[in-house]
C-alpha cells in the first residue's frame, strides 16, 4: 500500500503528471491512472485521514464486487426423469427440447451433469432405468395361511408379484401353488388387469418358467413358451444367481411384504377369493400412494408411461394347456394322465408331443397335429378312433391278436385262455395289447411253468388282469394246490368283480 500512498502524494500534493509519476515509481501509466480514478471515486485525496489504515484504504479502493448471477431457467427434472424411461429417449433430445423452450438456458454439458446429480439424490429403487412395457415377475417368499372352514385344515397360499419396470406399478395375487397351472393363470389375469400385454416379461428361473437354466441358452417351459406366442411377448429369463437382473421385482416383493402382507398378518382367511379381495384393496392403495421424491404415484406413471407401450390383448384369454412327450405303443395308443388315447398307426413307436387342456387332448408329430380327443378323466380306459387302427394292415405292424394267441399257446393252454379273454373283452383288440404283453413277459421273470400255473388259478378265480396274475406270482400262490371243487367257484357266475375263496 506504500506505493499507492506515494502515487496519491505525488499526484494530489505535488501535482505531478501521471507519466512522470510512472517514470519515478517504475509503474505503468495505466496503473497510475487506475489508482487515481479509484481514489477519486472513493472521495480520497492526500493527505489521507488519520483513521484510514492500510486495510481500510484497500477496502475503499478495491471494493469486492457483488456476485454476478446469471439466472437461467431450471429444467423440470421430474418431468425429464419420467420422459427418460420412454423408449428412444436420450439426454441430448431432452436438452434440445429444453433449449427449444428456453433458448437462454444451460448448455448440454451442464445439463447432463446436473441430471446425474439429480438422479443421485433419488432413492436407490428409483435410480434404475427400464424402458416402458417391461415387466418383472416372481413369487414372494412369504406365504399366507388359508383355513378350510369345514375341516379346519390350513393350506398355504403363494403370493405372485409383477412389477412394471418404468412405472413401478405392482400387481399382486394369491395362488395355491407355484406349479405350472397357477403360474400360467397368474399371467393371464395379470394381462387382463393391465389391459394390455408387456413387450418383455422377465421371470426368475423357477421350473414353471425355465426347465433348464443356462447363461447362453435357457430352455423355456413349452407351455410358458406357448403362452408367450399367444400373447406375443418375449420371455427373457434372469440369469441364475444374478439378483440384479430382477432387482425391480425383488424390491417389489419387499414392498409387497411390508405394505400388503404385513397388514394382513392378523387377519384370518377362509378362501382364496377372500384373500385376493383383501390383497386387491391394498394393492390399489399401494399403487396410488404418492412418491416421496417424485410427483405422482405408480398409477399415474403407469397411465402415462407403461400403458401406451402395452400391446393389445387377444380376443379371448389363453386356455391353459400342459405340454408333454409320449411314445406310441404297439396298440396305437399313448398314455396321458392315466388314460389311453389312440394315434394313427403310421406313428407307431415314435415319440409325439401332447397338448392337454381341461377339455381336449391334442397330439402333434413333427409339428403337425395328427390326433385330437375329448379329454377323459377316467383312469385306465381307452379313447379310440377306429380310423387310427390298422384294421387291414396288420402285416405292417407285425402284431395281431393271432400272434398274441400263438405266443400264449407256446407257454400253455391256460395262458392262451387268459390272452384270448383279454383280447375279446375289448371293443378293439389293440386296446388289450399292453396288458397281453405284460402278462406274457411275466414268463421271462418267473418262468413259463409258473406263469401257466398262475394263469390257471386266475381263470378259476376269474381274476383276469395283469395285476392279479402278477400278484399271484409275487405271493407264490401259483405253487399252492387249487381247490377246483369249491362250491363258490362252481355256483357263482363268472364276473370281473367276483373272486374265488383264495
Amino acid at each position: 500500500m506504500r506505493r499507492i500512498k506515494e502515487v496519491l502524494r505525488l499526484y494530489f500534493e505535488q501535482k505531478q503528471s501521471r507519466r512522470l509519476i510512472a517514470q519515478a515509481l517504475g509503474v505503468s501509466p495505466t496503473t497510475i491512472g487506475d489508482y487515481i480514478l479509484r481514489a477519486q471515486a472513493a472521495g480520497l485525496g492526500y493527505p489521507l485521514p488519520t483513521e484510514i489504515d492500510d486495510d481500510e484504504l484497500n477496502r475503499r479502493l478495491f471494493p469486492v464486487p457483488p456476485p454476478v448471477t446469471l439466472k437461467r431457467p431450471e429444467p423440470d427434472w421430474p418431468a425429464i426423469y419420467a420422459a427418460m424411461r420412454t423408449p428412444g429417449m436420450t439426454l441430448t433430445l431432452a436438452w434440445q427440447e429444453y433449449k427449444g423452450i428456453h433458448p437462454d438456458g444451460y448448455q448440454l454439458s451442464w445439463f447432463c451433469n446436473a441430471y446425474k446429480r439429480y438422479i443421485g439424490k433419488l432413492g436407490i429403487t428409483l435410480r434404475q432405468h427400464h424402458p416402458a412395457g417391461r415387466c418383472f415377475v416372481d413369487y414372494s417368499g412369504a406365504t399366507v395361511d388359508i383355513i378350510d372352514p369345514e375341516t379346519g385344515e390350513v393350506r398355504v397360499a403363494q403370493i405372485f408379484v409383477a412389477t412394471l419396470g418404468a412405472s413401478n406399478y405392482t400387481y399382486v395375487e394369491a395362488t395355491w401353488s407355484q406349479r405350472l397351472p397357477d403360474w400360467i393363470g397368474a399371467h393371464v389375469r395379470l394381462m387382463a388387469h393391465l389391459g394390455g400385454v408387456p413387450g418383455v416379461i422377465i421371470p426368475d428361473n423357477l421350473k414353471s418358467a425355465v426347465t433348464a437354466a443356462s447363461f447362453y441358452d435357457p430352455q423355456i417351459n413349452p407351455t410358458y413358451r406357448e403362452l408367450a406366442a399367444y400373447y406375443r411377448f418375449t420371455v427373457l429369463p434372469a440369469r441364475a444367481r444374478e439378483p440384479r437382473d430382477k432387482a425391480k421385482v425383488e424390491n417389489g416383493v419387499l414392498i409387497v411384504q411390508r405394505w400388503i402382507l404385513a397388514r394382513l398378518r392378523n387377519r384370518r382367511f377362509f378362501s382364496l377369493a377372500d384373500l385376493n379381495a383383501a390383497i386387491g384393496q391394498l394393492m390399489r392403495d399401494l399403487n396410488t400412494r404418492a412418491f416421496k421424491k417424485l410427483p405422482g404415484n405408480r398409477q399415474t406413471l403407469f397411465d402415462t408411461i407403461d400403458r401406451p407401450a402395452l400391446s393389445a390383448l387377444p380376443d379371448t384369454p389363453y386356455e391353459y394347456a400342459q405340454w408333454g412327450l409320449a411314445r406310441v405303443n404297439i396298440d396305437c395308443h399313448i398314455e396321458v394322465d392315466g388314460h389311453y388315447y389312440s394315434v394313427p398307426y403310421r406313428w407307431l413307436r415314435q415319440q409325439v408331443d401332447t397338448r392337454l387342456t381341461d377339455t381336449v387332448l391334442e397330439v402333434f408329430a413333427k409339428g403337425k397335429r395328427v390326433a385330437s380327443h375329448v379329454r377323459s378323466y377316467v383312469k385306465g380306459r381307452h379313447s379310440t378312433v377306429a380310423e387310427h387302427l390298422p384294421l387291414k394292415h396288420q402285416q405292417y405292424l407285425n402284431w395281431s391278436p393271432e400272434r398274441m394267441s400263438r405266443w400264449a399257446e407256446q407257454i400253455g393252454p391256460w395262458t392262451k385262455v387268459v390272452i384270448d379273454r383279454l383280447l375279446a373283452a375289448r371293443r378293439h383288440p389293440e386296446q388289450a395289447y399292453r396288458t397281453c404283453l405284460g402278462v406274457l413277459r411275466l414268463g421271462k421273470s418267473y418262468g413259463s411253468d409258473r406263469l401257466e400255473a398262475a394263469c390257471r388259478r386266475a381263470v378259476h378265480v376269474n381274476a383276469l388282469s395283469y395285476r392279479s396274475i402278477q400278484s399271484i406270482l409275487k405271493t407264490g400262490m401259483d405253487k399252492h394246490p387249487l381247490l377246483i371243487d369249491s362250491p363258490q367257484t362252481t355256483t357263482l357266475p363268472l364276473h370281473a368283480n367276483v373272486r374265488g375263496p383264495t
